[in-house]
This record gives C-alpha cells, structure tokens and sequence, in this order.
C-alpha cells in the first residue's frame, strides 16, 4: 500500500465524521435553528440516560466472555497512564507558562483527561466500515471495536471523577474569596452545555440578635452533646452510606453508561445468564436485540450533537492563546509520541494481547482532545 494510498484510508473515516458533524453544526445556527440550546438538551438527556447505556451495555454483553475478561486487564492500566503521564506534562506546562495559581488544577485536568467516551465510539466505527480497514472483517471489528470503545467510556468516567475532580477542587481551594460565586447547575446529559442559575442570597442575618444570643447557644450547645453521642456501629454505617449515596460525586461516576457497562460485563461473563440472553437461540435474545437496536442510534447522534457543540466555540473565548497552544502541544504531540512508546513497550513485554485493533484503541486513548466533563467539573468548584 502506497503512502498516498495509505493517506486516503487513513482519512476516509475522519471525513465522514467531519461531514456529519458539519450537519449538527448547520443545524444548530440561529437562522436553522433545529438544534438550538433547547432541542440540544433534550437530545443530550436522550444520549446520556437511553442510548449511552444500551449502547455500553449491549456491546460489551456481546463480545466480553469469562475467557477475554482477563485479556483485557491493561486498558484501565492504560487508562491511568494516560492520567499520570497527562498530569506530569500538565504540570511541566504549568511551569513554563507561570500560570495563575487557581488555574492549575484546570490546565491538569485538560492534560490529564482526555474524551474516552463520546469520540472512540465515534471514530472506531467509521474506521471499521470502511472499506479500506486494516482491521479485517467489518462486523467483527465493529463488535470488537465498540466493546473496546464502550469499555474505556465506563473506566473513563470513574478515573475522571475520582483523578480529576479531586485535583481541580484542590486547586480551586487557592481561589481569593472574592471570586467565588455561588450557583447552583445543571448536568446537560452529555457533558458540554451546563446552565448556571445564581443562588438567592439568604435573608437570614449571619449573626444572629442579640435577643435570640441565649437560645443560639443553647442551640449550639445541644448540638454539640448529640455529637459527643456514641452512635452504634451499625448507625454509624448507615449513616456514611446515606451521606455517600447523596453525594453527587459518587453519581457521577456511577453515570448511567458505567452503569450499563456493569450490567454488559454481568450478562457476558456469567454463562447462565449469557445462555438466557445473547445469540440467536437463547430464550430472552428479544431483549439483546432491543438493546442493540437503540444503542445504535447512539453513534449519529453523539456525532450531530458534538457538531452543534462547536457553534459555541466558534464564538470566541476568553482563554490565553498561550495556554491553548500549550494543552494542544502537550495533548496532540507529547502524549500520543509517550503513548507509542508505552503500548509498544507493553506489547514487546507480552501484557498487550497481539490484537491490532486492541493496540489502536489503546493508542487512540492518549490522542484524545480532552474530556467534556472538565465543564461540568468547573461548574462544581
């Protein structure tokens, strides 16, 4: 295959990408309006809480065994590189721009994270369909592919939301005083639209009269004997438990598609429940196909939205230049030359399977733009 051969496979499955998302963009300008920041929010639900996780779910339930699980170990090993060494470039970046001390943690966390969910299970499939593919057969690398794809979303997310949002709010920390704003937000299903509604100032004084000063303290001071109570160890549990499940951390990490690749990694690897329902002869299949039915939709429409997405940025930002050139270099050059290095260090070590598109999906994680949930991160700091 000649280089110019090579070239045009190479960018087929990018142009058709490009095409749509050019559609979602036309669509979502003012005078088309058919994809405006309403319609954009409804859609988003749709993908995150319907289509994302059967899309996750019902890949990774068809292809993950009891046998593959355990050749797939390194892609959240993988995965944690790309956070480590994105981080370590992140603060080197840092470093050589001087950047201001509450901007740190959101340089690191754009370094550091890069999108695992929306983009892989964009990309694989219009590399898989095409016909120039190295990957072999295009069913197979497309069920393959997807099921690499839809694993690095799940891990993604949970090393984002424990990695990441502990950084950027350590970060956030050094922020004056002054400059802190209380809002409350909205998650935009997807990760790129957040709508910020300001907190009403509270009526009540800080301090409280000087007529109510003795009630106040006797107030306190109840407080303070029910907390010198020795709770039950059983009260005790229940009561972290609870403060666990409200806490809006542990939701997101527990997204609806980490939550579908937890039921997709439960049909595949338990072989009753494999039997029940993936294949043409299994007794409840009715349901896979469903599944897959739905989650099919998914890939077009993350492709649209992602298109309308780039009419806010085509707008202009208020982000140094400096800054921007940085995180592209660091993204774009530094992380996909280490990532090489990485995956075929693995690889000449024997803890990379010999699968081609195995290997591609794990170095297309380190040349990835970075994550949409940095937003909804920004918003919670």
């Amino acid at each position: 295959m000649g280089l110019v051969e090579l070239f045009g496979v190479a960018s087929m499955p990018v142009i058709k990408v490009l095409i749509i998302t050019a559609v979602g963009l036309l669509l979502a300008l003012d005078n088309v309006n058919l994809l405006g920041k309403d319609a954009r929010i409804q859609v988003n639900h749709l993908v995150h809480y319907v289509f994302n996780p059967a899309l996750v779910g019902g890949n990774l339930a068809d292809t993950i065994t009891f046998e593959n699980v355990v050749l797939l170990w390194f892609m959240p090993v993988n995965i944690l590189l790309t956070f480590i060494i994105g981080s370590a470039l992140g603060w080197i970046l840092i470093k050589l721009t001087r950047a201001p001390k509450h901007l740190e943690g959101l340089i690191l966390g754009v370094c550091s994270a890069g999108n695992l969910g929306n983009l892989p299970i964009i990309i694989i499939p219009a590399i898989c369909k095409d016909k120039g593919s190295p990957f072999g057969d295009s069913n197979v690398c497309y069920q393959y592919g997807m099921a690499y794809a839809s694993l690095s979303m799940a891990v993604g997310a949970v090393y984002i939301w424990t990695y990441v949002y502990n950084i950027m709010r350590v970060s956030a920390s050094v922020v004056p005083k002054d400059d802190y704003r209380t809002s409350s937000f909205r998650l935009e299903a997807s990760g790129e639209f957040l709508e910020f509604i300001p907190e009403e100032e509270s009526s009540e004084p800080e301090n409280p009269p000087k007529d109510n000063m003795d009630d106040y303290t006797l107030l306190l001071s109840s407080i303070e004997s029910e907390e010198n109570v020795k709770l039950p160890i059983s009260a005790k549990i229940k009561q972290q438990f609870g403060n666990l499940l409200v806490n809006s951390n542990f939701r997101a990490i527990f997204s609806p598609a980490t939550l579908g690749a937890i039921v997709g990694f439960i049909v595949g690897v338990v072989p009753q429940i494999r039997k029940l329902m993936i294949g043409g002869d299994a007794s409840l299949h009715v349901i896979q196909d469903s599944v897959t039915m739905v989650g099919e939709a998914a890939v077009p429409i993350i492709t649209l939205i992602m298109g309308a997405n780039l009419l806010k940025g085509l707008k202009g930002a208020n982000t140094s230049i400096w800054t921007v050139i940085g995180i592209i270099v660091v993204r774009y050059i530094f992380l996909p030359i280490l990532g090489i290095l990485v995956i075929k260090g693995a690889t000449q070590l024997g803890l990379v399977q010999p699968d081609p598109l195995y290997q591609f999906v794990l170095l297309l994680q380190y040349a990835l733009p970075p994550a949409m949930a940095i937003g909804i991160i920004i918003s919670k700091l």
